[in-house]
């Protein structure tokens, strides 16, 4: 028997460059944010590729901008629909140069937790539109034909991973945690290893520990200081997290006596 070799068709996406602007320009949002004005090019994980930092370091600026630079709408959705939101667009998108490889992504989605119901919200509108001749079947398939109104966030944030991911896909997720349990974020790294498994991509903005463990990725910190790649051991959310659960009662008694985080990771 022939032994026939593997094809692999990642990365879809595999750099993106930021071309700075001059003069004033430089200046301004979203070129201000420190991370932003350091990446020259960032090169991506063929199967992961996580962006972590505080709230504000930039992390869904970039993110948003490499989706609207690869054609997916502002708001999240697939290739086949979008949402567009012009007046809370930055104007990054236009300053990016992505990196493509010669296999285009057979599925691909943009996840914002914060527009995640409006995706709802377009596909009731979707299959209660006369004209558009959409029966719910249709308008609900790739959510395993029900409403994502009819569910909590959580289970229509599974249902999107489980139904609606068919593989050989690019998935840009923007704090996909912030519908999920603990559990719900061990069952969506596990998901999300079967679709890799099955010539998918991944870039993640997130917060999660449990997400940004996943082995076949590469983690790039936003902070104050700019844009570097660091490993999962070394990330601060990992950090604080164990830190925090090994000796919970004597971090609540220092946390509750008003003592500074800072000074409570340097006591010990």
């Amino acid at each position: 028997m022939v032994q026939r070799d593997i094809v692999h068709f990642k990365p879809y996406l595999k750099s993106i460059t930021i071309m700075k602007p001059k003069g004033q320009a430089l200046k301004e949002h979203p070129f201000d944010i420190p991370a932003v004005q350091a990446i020259d090019t960032l090169e991506f994980h063929p199967d992961v590729t996580f962006l972590v930092g505080e709230n504000g370091s930039g992390k869904s600026t970039i993110l948003e901008a490499i989706a609207v630079a690869m054609e997916f709408g502002a708001q999240g959705g697939t290739g086949n629909f979008s949402m567009d939101d012009r007046d809370g667009l930055s104007k990054l998108h236009n300053f990016i140069r992505p990196k493509r490889s010669y296999q285009r992504p057979r599925d691909r989605y943009f996840l914002r937790a914060e527009s995640f119901y409006n995706i709802g919200v377009y596909l009731e509108d979707l299959w209660r539109d006369p004209d558009a001749r959409t029966s719910r079947e249709q308008a609900f398939r790739r959510y395993g034909g029900k409403s994502l109104h009819h569910r909590s966030h959580g289970e229509s944030f599974m249902s999107l991973i489980n139904d609606a991911f068919s593989g050989h896909g690019l998935y840009i997720l923007d704090e996909p945690e912030a519908a999920l349990s603990p559990s719900r974020q061990l069952a969506a790294l596990a998901r999300i290893h079967d679709l890799v498994r099955d010539q998918s991509q991944f870039i993640i903005a997130t917060h999660s520990p449990i997400l940004m463990s996943y082995p076949n990725s590469k983690i790039y910190l936003l902070d104050q200081t700019g844009c570097r790649s660091v490993p999962f051991e070394q990330t601060e959310h990992l950090l604080i997290t164990r830190d925090f659960l090994n000796a919970y009662p004597k971090r609540l008694k220092q946390l509750l006596s008003n003592t500074p985080l800072l000074d409570l990771l340097e006591e010990d």
